[in-house]
C-alpha cells in the first residue's frame, strides 16, 4: 500500500469517484488509473494480487468492527426494488447505509460495507449470484443479522439447471444466519423453510392487497394501510417484504406517503410528447418480471396507445424459447421484439439489436403513447429509452 492509511475515510475502485481521504483499490486493470486516483485526492492506493479478495477482507473487517444490524436481500426478482423501498422506510428513523443501485456482487457488497460509519445503525445490502456458492461467500463477508429472500423464479436456469437449484442457491443466505437472526421469506415459497437453521426466527411474507388511487399505491399491512409514491401494483409484494423487515428491526410503520426513489432503469417514468409516458425498465428481465411489467403498462395506459419494446430474456437455458412464447402480450397495441429469442413474443415488429430498436422506436412511437422498454441487461435497451427521451427535448 502506498500513502497514508491512517487518513483513509473511504474505499473506491473507480478513480473518477475518488474524493480526498479515499483508499483506491485496483481491481481488473485499475493500476492504469493510479495517477488519476491520486489526482482526485486518494489518501492511499492499494495494488493487491487479488483485488476481489482484498475488497472482501477490507469490507469484512469494517463490518466486524460495527455494531450495526445488517440486512441482506437476495431473490430471483425484486432485490433492488425491495432494497430501495426498505431504505425509504428506514431512513427517517435510523442512521442508514444502503447499497447503491445494484451493488450486489463481490465488488459492490464490500464497497457498501466500507461506507459504514461508527454511528451507523442499519446496513441494507443486496446479494446477487451467477452460480452456486456465490451468495454464501457474500454472506460470510457481510455476516447479516436479517436474511431476506424476495421470490423464487426461473432465473439463471442456464447456469443452475433447475428451479430446485435456484432455491438451493438462494437458501445459502439463510443457512449463514446466526442464532438469533431472522429469515424473511415469501409465504408462497415454503421450499425455502427447510434451509432456515435452528435458532433463527422465520418470518413469512403473505401476499399484500394493494389499491392504486391518485397515482399512489395503498398497501394493506399489519391491519392498516401504508401509502407509497409508486403506482406499480407488482411492487406491493416488495413493499410487504420491506415492511416486514421494518417490524423485525422495530421501526414504526410510516404515517404519511413513503417517497421511494427506485434505482436507475427500474420502472423509471418520464413524460413523452402529447401526454405520453415512458416506463424505462431496461435493467433486466425474466419471465415473472416481464409479465409484471406488461401488466403495469396496461394499468398505466388509461386508454392511451401502448407500445412494448421487449428485449430477449437471457440465461433461461434449454427452455428459453418456451418462456418467451409464454409471455402474454395481449392487449398491447404494438410489440417490438429485440434479439433472436424475442421472436417468441410474436411481435408486430422485430429487430436484431438495441441500436436498431432505438432507430425503430423513433419511427413507431406516436405522441401520447405509453411505452415500456424492458429486456435483459445483455440487450442494452437503455439506449432505446435514451432515444425516446430525446424526443421530449425536441
Amino acid at each position: 500500500m502506498e500513502g497514508d492509511a491512517d487518513q483513509v475515510t473511504g474505499v473506491e475502485i473507480d478513480s473518477r469517484r475518488v474524493t480526498p481521504g479515499d483508499l483506491f483499490v485496483t481491481v481488473g486493470g485499475g493500476e492504469a488509473y493510479l495517477d488519476d486516483a491520486r489526482a482526485h485526492g486518494a489518501s492511499a492506493t492499494l495494488v493487491p494480487d487479488d483485488g476481489f479478495a482484498a475488497l472482501a477482507a477490507i469490507g469484512g473487517s469494517v463490518r466486524g468492527k460495527s455494531a450495526a444490524r445488517v440486512v441482506a436481500i437476495t431473490g430471483s426478482v425484486g432485490k433492488t426494488s425491495t432494497k430501495d423501498i426498505l431504505a425509504a422506510l428506514l431512513r427517517p428513523h435510523v442512521r442508514l447505509v444502503a447499497a447503491e443501485a445494484g451493488f450486489n456482487n463481490e465488488i459492490g457488497l464490500p464497497l457498501t460495507l466500507c461506507r459504514i460509519e461508527p454511528d451507523t445503525e442499519v446496513v441494507v445490502t443486496e446479494m446477487g449470484m451467477r452460480g452456486p456458492g456465490q451468495i454464501r461467500v457474500l454472506a460470510e463477508i457481510a455476516r447479516p443479522d436479517v436474511g431476506v429472500v424476495t421470490a423464487i423464479a426461473p432465473v439463471h436456469l442456464e447456469l443452475l439447471g433447475s428451479l430446485e437449484q435456484i432455491v438451493r442457491a438462494k437458501a445459502e443466505l439463510l443457512e449463514t444466519l446466526p442464532p438469533g437472526g431472522v429469515a424473511v421469506v415469501p409465504a408462497a415459497a415454503p421450499e425455502l423453510e427447510p434451509f432456515v437453521p435452528a435458532g433463527v426466527e422465520l418470518r413469512r411474507v403473505e401476499p399484500a392487497a394493494v389499491e392504486v388511487r391518485d397515482g399512489l399505491a395503498h398497501v394493506r399491512f399489519g391491519g392498516r394501510e401504508v401509502v407509497f409514491s409508486f403506482s406499480a401494483r407488482h411492487q406491493a409484494a416488495n413493499a410487504a417484504t420491506a415492511l416486514t423487515v421494518c417490524e423485525v428491526l422495530g421501526v414504526p410503520l410510516p404515517e404519511g406517503v413513503v417517497d421511494v426513489t427506485f434505482s436507475r432503469w427500474r420502472s423509471q417514468e418520464s413524460e413523452l410528447p402529447g401526454g405520453g409516458l415512458l416506463v424505462n425498465d431496461a435493467w433486466n428481465a425474466n419471465p415473472v418480471a416481464m409479465q409484471a411489467a406488461l401488466a403495469y403498462l396496461r394499468d398505466r395506459a388509461g386508454g392511451r396507445r401502448t407500445v412494448a419494446i421487449l428485449g430477449e430474456m437471457a440465461e433461461l437455458g434449454g427452455e428459453a424459447k418456451r418462456f418467451h412464447a409464454e409471455v402474454d402480450t395481449d392487449g398491447i397495441d404494438l410489440v417490438v421484439g429485440v434479439g433472436e429469442l424475442a421472436r417468441g413474443y410474436q411481435p408486430d415488429e422485430w429487430v436484431a439489436d438495441a441500436r436498431a430498436a432505438a432507430r425503430l422506436a423513433r419511427e413507431v412511437v406516436r405522441p401520447g403513447d405509453v411505452v415500456l422498454v424492458k429486456g435483459s441487461r445483455s440487450v442494452g435497451l437503455e439506449i432505446v429509452a435514451e432515444a425516446l427521451s430525446g424526443v421530449t427535448a425536441r
